[in-house]
């Protein structure tokens, strides 16, 4: 149970996917998920939604962190992995897909197209078939809310009810059952007061011994010496202790070239005996090392990947000398 009070903040304005994460919250986070006590507040950009976090300005945020169709997003990775004092203490997985909305009383032509970055991505075969030509918006909703004649916005279906445009099309995405990750966001300082019973608790996932009974954690890695062998032993003290890597990225440090921190993500949390001895070991070896969140694993990320999703000309084991040569560049 959350106090009374608590100011939820997310990427707006309403009717964006992260406004849909954040509903979610809200009752989840909630005394009476019925009648939710949690003020919403939507901000204009990411940075926004760190920077009140920090502040304190609002107990928590949400924001995007990683689509399966376009990867991870790049400035809220970042702004994770710089923030001071805001780190994830939850994850939520939210089903992806885009209608095409125009002006009540606006029949075309259309020569325009506006969504997020994200979404124009997403739905390109829709946007080539028609010659559009595209115009990002700062989010999804902004470009409903912002719709002008003669160009269709692409968004949430809730964003037709909100915005009271019509729907041209729908589900224009190119891949059906996208789905977007998003991070719910505290203070460094309130997660490390509230403990591991404490963090359980904030996201209603408590057993009976007052602990979630699975976490993933995601850590930023950065070597301070670099050469020959650095990326295999850091994942080498992961492996020998039996603490599974779910994800690695890198991400270069900014304006030096071929320097990077590496953003693993594992199963466990920071506090388990074997996570700790790694992060520990890092530590010995030279390293800075930086939890980013830890979260109760839902197993969501645990599903295999199925042949057809798998890169185009890529080979496996058991391919003939054909295969192989074209796929790997044998001589």
């Amino acid at each position: 149970m959350t106090e009374p009070g608590l100011r939820l903040a997310y990427l707006g304005p309403e009717g964006t996917f992260t406004h849909e994460a954040a509903l979610g919250w809200a009752r989840s986070l909630a005394a009476d998920p019925e009648s939710p006590s949690i003020d919403l507040v939507p901000l204009r950009t990411v940075a926004d939604v760190y920077a009140q976090v920090a502040s304190g300005e609002v107990s928590h945020g949400v924001v995007a962190i990683e689509n399966s169709v376009e990867g991870y997003v790049v400035p809220s990775l970042d702004a994770i992995v710089a923030a001071q004092d805001v780190v994830a203490i939850d994850e939520a997985f939210v089903t992806i897909t885009f209608d095409a909305f125009a002006l009540p009383d606006d029949g075309g032509p259309f020569m325009q197209v506006s969504s997020h970055p994200h979404g124009l991505a997403q739905c390109q075969d829709f946007i080539a078939e028609r010659s559009l030509v595209t115009v990002p918006a700062t989010s999804n909703a902004a470009a409903c809310r912002d719709i002008e004649p003669g160009q269709l916005a692409l968004g949430p279906r809730i964003c037709g009810e909100i915005y009271g445009l019509r729907t041209h099309t729908r589900s224009v995405e190119d891949f059906r059952g996208a789905r977007t990750r998003f991070l719910l966001l505290t203070s460094r300082t309130g997660a490390v007061e509230a403990g591991a019973a404490g963090l359980a608790a904030s996201t209603g996932l408590a057993t009976s011994t007052g602990t979630s009974a699975i976490w993933r954690t995601m850590v930023a890695i950065t070597p301070h010496i670099t050469g020959p062998g650095v990326l295999a032993r850091i994942t080498e003290a992961f492996g020998s202790l039996g603490v599974n890597m779910s994800s690695l990225i890198t991400r270069p440090l900014k304006a030096l070239e071929a320097r990077y921190v590496f953003i693993v993500t594992v199963d466990g949390a920071p506090w388990d005996a074997p996570v700790r001895s790694v992060l520990e070991g890092l530590l010995t070896a030279g390293d800075s090392v930086k939890t980013l969140g830890v979260f109760p694993s839902r197993g969501e990320l645990d599903e295999t990947v199925e042949v057809h999703r798998v890169p185009a000309g890529s080979v496996q084991a058991g391919a003939d000398e054909s295969a192989l040569r074209r796929g790997l560049l044998w001589a």
